[in-house]
């Protein structure tokens, strides 16, 4: 009678060399920049040992585990935790392949703010450093810079340091890691929530420049070109204003898209040249003046609206001269 009984010498059971055989037959192929599923079993110092079903213990050194700085790993991942890796590199001599998490992060961070960008987002974030051209911030644990141009501040770059500022995104480009914000934009969009095209508003001459003024508005800075300052012609703004100066102006453009004002005193003018020979005329009268303008505005508006209306003038096709970056920059 044949012995039905089995030890565990019999062929039934698997070897190691069979079970690594097994592996190797059915051995799934990790490469870098794959994204796999892993559990945490050893936390150590400066890293930790990753199952992710490879032959040998994934690796993730701490300096990998995060996009923001972090002392230890127990900050991060706990043990028999499952979550997702990044391949970061191929086995080394000892079939050990290299993980990282803040490469996941970096990737969904950037996905995000491409996704303010998109949606004209403001986003808030604390100074951590400045430096001579500007200011640095933390966006999704991205580092953003803010240039000096795009801080409308009179405090100085120093004195931002830990100050939260709403910010607008200029720049997002993650294949030059190049991540820059206006603070200026912000504070535009702001205040332009309040204002409207042809309200009357009191400034204060900030800078001259020889294509214009620029004057604070409430803490935001508004451009009034030169050929907005009367109908007469001028050879330069220094000739009218002078800094610190305060003034009435008119709005007549808002750009939020591009964080612009334009301003003008010329359409507030009684008489032409009115600016240049009774200033304080124009401020008595500007409420008076401003009211007029909106009218034809509101003409124009209705001519576009109705073609066959009367035509209202040539307010409409008016072109509005505008600063540069360069230019606003400078003013700043």
């Amino acid at each position: 009678m044949v012995n039905q009984e089995l030890t565990a010498t019999d062929n039934i059971g698997f070897t190691h060399e069979d079970f690594a055989a097994l592996l190797d037959k059915y051995d799934y192929h990790f490469s870098p920049g794959d994204i796999v599923a892993g559990t945490v079993f050893s936390l150590e110092p400066r890293g930790a040992l990753i199952d992710i079903g490879a032959k040998t213990a994934a690796y993730i050194p701490i300096q990998e585990m995060s996009i923001n700085r972090i002392d230890t790993p127990e900050e991060v991942l706990q043990s028999n935790e499952t979550r997702e890796f990044f391949i970061l590199t191929d086995e080394n001599e000892d079939g050990q392949l290299t993980l990282s998490i803040r490469r996941i992060e970096y990737m969904r961070a950037w996905e995000r703010v491409r996704q303010l960008q998109a949606e004209d987002a403001t986003v808030r974030s604390q100074v951590f450093a400045t430096n001579r051209g500007g200011a640095l911030v933390r966006i999704e644990g991205l580092r953003g810079f803010i240039p000096g141009s795009h801080i409308s501040t009179r405090k100085p770059k120093e004195d931002l340091m830990g100050e939260e500022l709403p910010l607008k995104f200029l720049e997002v480009d993650e294949d030059r890691n190049r991540l820059v914000l206006s603070h200026r934009r912000a504070l535009v969009e702001r205040k332009m929530n309040r204002l409207e095209v042809g309200e009357v508003v009191i400034g204060m001459v900030r800078g001259l420049k020889p294509y214009g003024a620029f004057i604070d508005i409430g803490g935001v800075s508004g451009l009034l070109h030169i050929s907005e300052i009367s109908h007469d012609h001028i050879d330069t703004p220094h000739s009218v204003f002078n800094v610190n100066d305060e003034i009435k102006v008119m709005i007549i453009d808002l750009d939020a898209e591009r964080g612009r004002i334009s301003l003008s005193t010329k359409q507030l003018e009684p008489e032409p040249g009115d600016m240049v020979k009774n200033p304080q005329l124009v401020y008595d009268k500007a409420e008076e003046m401003a009211e007029k303008y909106r009218q034809k505005l509101l003409a124009a508006q209705q001519q576009q609206d109705n073609p066959q209306a009367e035509e209202a003038g040539d307010l409409v096709d008016e072109e509005i001269p505008e600063a540069t970056e360069e230019e606003l920059a400078a003013a700043e």
